[in-house]
């Protein structure tokens, strides 16, 4: 797992998140059209997997992205930090 530590790495993780997602998503309407493409399978998997272990990094560094991803045993963490719009990404 990397180490993110500032406000720039903050900002390089989030913009990893969205690259990430944005292949998850493309590859996503591929595979609706091309149930049975093997190499986009594959890519698909491994992309998820990388937005799934980048979505986990930033919500251990930074808090949750979303509000399933509230650890409930540490209180409502989700209104803590600030809010997407609020410039802090």
């Amino acid at each position: 797992m990397n180490n993110f530590s500032n406000k720039q790495d903050q900002r390089q993780l989030m913009s990893m998140i969205n690259s990430y997602s944005f292949m998850v998503n493309e590859l996503n309407l591929f595979l609706d059209t091309h149930p049975n493409c093997v190499e986009a399978l594959s890519a698909y998997e491994h992309y998820s997997k990388l937005r799934r272990d980048a979505v986990r990094s930033y919500t251990m560094m930074f808090g949750p992205l979303l509000a399933d991803q509230v650890d409930v045993n540490q209180g409502w963490s989700w209104v803590k930090t600030p809010w997407p719009w609020e410039g802090e990404c």
